[in-house]
């Protein structure tokens, strides 16, 4: 779930990100070919089949000479469109732990009469592609899966062994998860000392000019809570004080108005102090001062105002969906709200509804955890041999551009990986503009350079970390 990079908001650095549309290189119109193929293959839970594609792109690789020993295609009866793809691209070294480069392939869900065009189509206009996923995440999907085959066709032998896993189910919480399923059924298939996820990325001025790019390093956990009211109800003729909609209003205002407790790790830190210095202006000073005096009152109202400057300082719950009563002129008997947390790393779901419950005060508004046994967020380090090639490499293709390290106020299918000790990490690559491309909302889009110089970036950062 993507998951916009917050240190891209309003940074002062920027360079032009390219004057013109890049030649096409014959190894980019093959990337494109197979970009297009992922994208036009309908991965939503209702009408698709993340199958299919795991399949489609298997059968891309073993044409460039990767052996099906070295992939593994998965899925299980009660979800068979849910399926995924494992590869392994074995190194050299013995003593080297693999690294894995992740992405979902499943998409938000998305009509056709809501869009401007086919979202199922991956449309060429004005120098963007078109499509449901061109961004959220068949982008970094397609890349990885360009990469391994690149490889495969160089004859490349890295000393690290590379992995990769496409998986299904990071849109829809509650549903069959590829990556959960992995790290409990499989995780032999998938150990490796650090992995490469969504969640990083550029952020351009949306006029041309890439601002700046972002390293993930941490995200929150996400969790859904119901909460319940009952009441015997009655006729409306004859109202009451105690009626379940009002309890449930009042409950709600509760929640609006509860501010959980501000919190920094080292990533927001580093954020807030690097990011508020390139800003160069009141709210840059305010974050600056922030992240070297927590305490400081001022500082923390004034940057809380910007939304998601708040949502990175500290566990958020906000109402999302409410459902009442059962007849226009009757006493509502039950009325359930559902409140979508998103929850700093190291915050268990636990506390988090104690102190919903405590927020609310009151015993007759049942909270209850939507999905229980959820892993807890986990800041992965900073370590300067993974961070360090990750800016020299944005300075050698995008000079003058800072790396600024993030945490996502959303989640990903990092949690997982995190919970059975594989840090991940979102990368830099490709940008989107400040409105958000249309990920999770209508005519998803994606700037065509954006997606050609992010892949070559990506496939260097691999090399890279894979020849060490």
């Amino acid at each position: 779930m993507k998951k916009l990079a917050a240190a891209a908001l309003l940074l002062g650095a920027s360079v032009l990100a390219g004057a013109a549309a890049p030649a096409q290189r014959p190894d980019r119109q093959d990337f494109r070919e197979l970009y297009k193929e992922l994208v036009e293959t309908n991965t939503t839970l209702s009408a698709g089949s993340c199958t299919v594609a795991a399949a489609r792109m298997a059968a891309r690789l073993k044409a460039a000479g990767i052996p099906e020993s070295q992939m593994t295609l998965f899925s299980v009866p009660e979800h068979p469109n849910d399926g995924g793809l494992v590869v392994i691209y074995p190194g050299t070294s013995k003593k080297s732990k693999p690294m894995l480069l992740l992405a979902h392939i499943d998409v938000v869900e998305a009509k056709r009469s809501d869009w401007v065009r086919d979202p199922f189509t991956l449309i060429e206009e004005d120098g963007y592609f078109y499509a449901r996923g061109t961004v959220d995440d068949k982008a970094q999907a397609a890349i990885w899966t360009d990469t391994l085959i690149r490889f495969a066709k160089e004859g490349y032998r890295p000393k690290r062994t590379v992995k990769m896993a496409l998986t299904c189910g990071e849109e829809t919480s509650g549903a069959f998860n590829g990556a959960d399923w992995l790290t409990k059924n499989k995780r032999e298939l998938i150990d490796a000392e650090f992995a490469l996820n969504e969640g990083g990325g550029g952020q351009s001025d949306g006029k041309g000019k890439l601002m700046v790019q972002t390293v993930q390093v941490g995200e929150k956990a996400y969790q859904d809570f119901t909460l319940t009211v009952t009441n015997p109800g009655g006729h409306s003729s004859r109202p009451v004080r105690d009626n379940a909609i009002y309890v449930m209003g009042d409950a709600l205002g509760k929640v609006r108005e509860f501010k959980f407790p501000l919190e920094f790790n080292d990533t927001t830190r580093a954020f807030f102090a690097r990011a508020g210095a390139n800003r160069g202006d009141a709210m840059g000073k305010a974050m600056m001062t922030l992240a070297s005096d927590p305490g400081n009152a001022d500082a923390e109202d004034m940057v809380s105002t910007d939304k998601m400057y708040n949502s990175m300082l500290r566990t958020t719950c906000v109402a999302t969906l409410i459902d009442g009563g059962h007849a226009q002129n009757a006493l509502p008997q039950k009325v359930v709200a559902n409140v979508n947390c998103r929850m700093f790393p190291g915050r268990s779901a636990d506390e988090t509804q104690k102190l919903l419950e405590t927020a609310i005060g009151n015993p007759l508004v049942k909270v209850d955890q939507k999905v229980r046994g959820k892993p807890i967020a986990k800041a992965p380090p900073m370590h300067p041999w993974l961070i360090g090639p990750i800016e020299q490499l944005v300075a050698k293709r995008w000079p003058g551009i800072p790396v600024i390290p993030t945490m996502l106020t959303g989640a990903t299918d990092g949690v997982y990986l995190a919970a059975v000790g594989i840090p991940t990490y979102g990368v830099p690559g490709p940008w989107t503009d400040p409105d958000g491309n249309g990920t999770h909302g209508l005519n998803e889009r994606i700037e065509i350079r954006s997606l050609m110089e992010g892949r070559d970036y990506l496939y260097d950062l691999v090399r890279l970390l894979s020849g060490k």
